[in-house]
């Protein structure tokens, strides 16, 4: 069986070559985003990125070609575009394609001479004395560097060893410390187990070089949310990964892991109060809740058991990393609106699709199943992350949702309200109002604070992703935000034009220096209401885990340095330590 597929412009050409004569075959695959069938076979099912298409009988030996095209004015760009995990469905089984040669191709690279510190990111100050300290290591029983040897070893860095360290109280902000390097050995003045956690960092990555240099550094982090987000909802990551990706972001200084387990194709935690919810949704292929959304197999996907969620957490607890986990309100919600249909109106005559293609994927705030859902949600996976923060979703609601809904045009004539936009305000503040009478503060992402009323309002944070722009009106409006903004941290953007390249292109292509060539605060007059930086990496072309990596590296440095400096990063700099942090398959770091 022969099958190959190429990009023509806005069409994908797929030929298929076989081996025998094949009765009936229907075309399956998925997507980064809804098809169109163009010629070569009519259209028998879609949902989202998933398609089946009716050909004709093939013949032995006889070319048969498909051409379908992305529909919503998405542009194909590179290999990540084409079909994922093409099979032919017959009367006598499946037939699976060769696929698509996945993830990002990346050559070796030595290091470049570095003009500062090899570290990522730079402190705030470095006064050198220009003598070295020998040593094979530290000595220490303070809890914060027993958690970087700790890490060290499962990274097979140098660490441990006979050099004791002193530690010396002091008043400095969170995660703050001094780092005073001499031949005679090494003290930290710091002034909480982030500020003594980072500066064994420091001292790990230098000890990855060579004789320590002696001398005193000063360093503080710019902001107190210091971000990466992980999609495992489109793709399940093994907890080992999600652990792996942990270290690296303390390597890295980060210190909040933004925990996306839950959207349209998926939830998948276990939780008691809704089993059907995870044990329906972890998988997806034939024969499940959903089809093979996303994926290159017949069936994938798992879900984490609440030790899986305890053990993440510890991990990250140690590393002074919080977790923040998202459950996804109002829209984004095709997995719970397929399994619990209680939540739509049944006489909603709207016709209105998701930008994934999805029909039906959002909650209506006018349904008593709807809320039950969501508080019982709120209040077991509040209760599972102690880091007292609830990510809402609130992003992407589809154009005039509701608006076919009597029941939801009923509640938005007794709430005095006009819009889609109102009523998800109005939903949302409600919703915000009983996450906070839990004792979490809520979360959510910038379109959260539309509405008449304000938006969602109940000391929320707010994401800004779509650029800088929502994110400084929100500011302004009394928000405490993180910037997010896709053209600069998106991570599962391809990096460059090269139709060889990976990944998404919908915000733009993300290249090192792209992550670097912003500013965060630019009205000084918000400097106190943006509260941090966070790299963002959605799963809907990753396959496999191993495929992250050189996806997220180097970029994270970018992400990491813009959350931490309080100076414009160097891009020769950065460029320079780009080629001294690797990260292989497993997520194994090397400092270099």
């Amino acid at each position: 069986m022969k099958y190959d597929c190429q990009i023509a412009g806005a069409e994908l050409i797929c030929t298929i070559t076989p081996d025998r004569d094949i009765t009936a075959p229907v075309f399956c695959c998925s997507g980064m985003a809804p098809f169109d069938v163009t010629k070569g076979g009519t259209l028998k099912k879609e949902l989202g990125s998933y398609l089946e298409i009716t050909l004709p009988d093939l013949k032995a030996h006889q070319p048969h070609v498909v051409h379908i095209a992305y529909a919503g004015g998405f542009t194909p760009s590179n290999r990540a575009w084409m079909p994922m995990g093409p099979y032919l469905e017959t009367p006598n089984g499946r037939i699976p394609l060769p696929p698509t040669p996945v993830g990002r191709k990346t050559q070796p690279t030595q290091p470049q001479p570095m003009t500062a510190l090899p570290l990522a990111p730079q402190p705030t100050s470095w006064s050198p004395s220009g003598d070295h300290l020998v040593t094979d290591g530290v000595a220490t029983s303070d809890a914060a560097l027993q958690a970087v040897a700790a890490l060290a070893t499962r990274q097979g860095m140098r660490f441990t060893g006979k050099t004791p360290v002193t530690i010396a109280q002091a008043d400095l902000p969170e995660d703050a410390y001094s780092l005073s390097i001499t031949p005679d050995g090494i003290t930290i003045a710091a002034g909480s187990y982030g500020g003594r956690f980072y500066a064994g960092i420091t001292l790990l990555t230098l000890l990855q070089h060579g004789p320590l240099p002696c001398g005193t550094l000063t360093d503080g982090p710019r902001f107190t949310w210091r971000g990466q987000h992980l999609d495992t909802a489109r793709h399940f990551y093994t907890p080992d990964t999600i652990m792996a990706l942990l270290d690296l972001m303390a390597l890295l200084k980060l210190n909040r892991f933004h925990w996306h387990f839950a959207d349209d194709e998926a939830f998948r935690i276990e939780v008691d109060c809704l089993p059907d919810l995870w044990r329906k949704t972890a998988l997806r292929g034939k024969g499940h809740a959903l089809p093979g959304l996303f994926s290159t197999k017949p069936e994938a996907g798992g879900s984490y058991s609440k030790d899986d969620v305890a053990q993440i957490i510890a991990h990250a607890k140690a590393l002074n990393i919080e977790v923040l986990p998202e459950i996804e309100a109002p829209a984004h919600a095709l997995a719970i609106a397929t399994l619990y249909p209680e939540t739509s109106d049944p006489d909603d005559t709207g016709t209105e699709r998701s930008v994934q293609g999805y029909p039906g994927n959002v909650l209506n705030p006018a349904m008593p199943r709807t809320w039950e859902i969501w508080e019982a949600l709120v209040a077991e996976i509040g209760a599972l992350f102690p880091f007292g923060h609830l990510h809402l979703g609130c992003d992407e609601l589809p154009n005039d949702t509701w608006m076919g809904s009597p029941r939801a045009k009923a509640l938005m004539a007794s709430e005095n309200l006009k819009t889609t936009h109102d009523l998800q305000g109005w939903t949302i503040a409600k919703l915000a109002a009983f996450t906070a009478a839990q004792g979490l503060r809520p979360a959510a992402w910038e379109e959260a604070a539309q509405g008449c009323q304000g938006g969602i309002g109940n000391n929320a944070i707010l994401f800004s992703w779509t650029g800088q722009g929502p994110g400084l009106e929100a500011a302004r409006a009394g928000y405490d935000v993180v910037m997010s903004p896709a053209q600069h941290v998106y991570l599962d953007m391809a990096h460059t034009a090269d139709p060889d390249d990976w990944g998404a292109n919908w915000a733009a292509f993300v290249d090192l220096p792209d992550t670097i060539a912003w500013d965060p605060v630019p009205d000084a007059t918000l400097r106190d209401r943006i509260i941090g930086v966070q790299g963002t990496f959605w799963s809907e072309f990753t396959s496999e885990d191993r495929q992250i990596w050189p996806m997220l590296m180097p970029r994270m440095l970018g992400v990491a340095m813009m959350a931490w400096q309080d100076t414009p990063p160097d891009l020769a700099i950065l460029e320079a330590l780009a080629t001294r942090y690797q990260v292989d398959a497993n997520g194994g770091v090397t400092c270099r």
